[in-house]
């Protein structure tokens, strides 16, 4: 007899960092064309997902200045609903969904792309949707250019407008990631007269190379944004400047949170000891994998 899974708790939604990231050109469409290495870190929102009796698509946390029809995490999952019924001609169970929200919004740490992609992953396992990784990753995409990486699962060298990704090995080390308190558009980072379009490509094996030599990403390419998010936002920049004097300092996608990498848990708490009490700050291990990956094939196994 099957046991049907019917709730999915404590469902992780990661924060990503871009080790580096440059705009490499434009395409007719307006589309910027991009290189960057997405990383993957233990600090982020979590999602509980209980399916209902009936066929809503509910989410059960109030979430301030972001309207239920707007959220990314809704429109993913009637996404989903939609192609499952494509698909079997079924329509599955509405489902309640809860989130702590940890990550800031505006912040470069694909917050809001994160919890799509934790609701697509659970829900295509309490539907039992049957979409493949690839099949998750092309629905996602219409609805953000990160969904994708994080339904990928694992640190990925990525270009393109960001859906072409290839994995890659980082460095295993420690990071702390300051929020200077102030939300960037990322639109209006792009739409600036000021940014750089034209950074000359790199290949995945320049930035392996980088690390084999390294083992840090330290000193490799740039974040083409930054000065852009800078001059527009002076947090940002004051931020850089503060976390600069314990070593490199980027600011991640298109801002606004800074971070720096160190090579142990015992640095970066040296440093988050010291960050001024006007902004937030955190530390983060980096992962190699995305931990809702394993969590999801325990839960199949166990309700096989």
């Amino acid at each position: 007899m099957t046991t049907l899974l019917t709730a999915l708790d404590n469902c992780p939604a990661p924060a990503k960092l871009n080790l580096f990231l440059h705009v490499n050109g434009r395409r007719a469409d307006g589309y910027h064309l991009l290189q960057t290495v997405f990383q993957l870190v233990d600090h982020g929102d979590t999602l509980h997902f209980a399916l209902r009796d009936d066929q809503q698509i509910r989410r059960t946390t109030d979430l301030p200045g972001v309207p239920q029809e707007q959220d990314l995490i809704i429109r993913a999952a009637r996404l989903l609903q939609a192609e499952v019924v494509r698909r079997t001609g079924a329509m599955p169970r509405g489902v309640d969904i809860a989130i702590d929200k940890v990550l800031p919004m505006g912040g470069g740490l694909g917050g809001g792309s994160s919890d799509a992609a934790t609701t697509l992953m659970a829900l295509n396992t309490l539907w039992q949707g049957g979409l493949s990784r690839e099949e998750l990753m092309a629905l996602g995409l219409p609805l953000g250019a990160d969904i994708p990486f994080f339904i990928f699962g694992e640190n990925a060298f990525a270009e393109g407008v960001g859906e072409a990704m290839r994995p890659v090995a980082t460095p295993d080390c420690w990071y702390v990631v300051i929020e200077p308190g102030v939300q960037v558009a990322t639109a209006a980072i792009f739409c600036a007269e000021g940014l750089t379009r034209d950074t000359e490509a790199v290949t995945i094996a320049d930035f392996s190379r980088h690390i084999a030599e390294s083992n840090s990403a330290n000193g490799f390419g740039k974040n083409d944004l930054q000065q852009v998010a800078c001059s527009l936002f002076k947090p940002v920049a004051d931020a850089v400047e503060w976390l600069c004097a314990y070593g490199e300092a980027r600011m991640t996608g298109s801002g606004a949170c800074v971070f720096g990498a160190f090579s142990t848990e015992e640095e970066a708490d040296a440093v988050l000891s010291n960050v001024p009490a006007v902004w937030s700050a955190w530390k983060a291990k980096a992962l190699s994998h995305h931990p809702l990956l394993t969590m999801l094939q325990v839960a199949k196994k166990d309700f096989a």
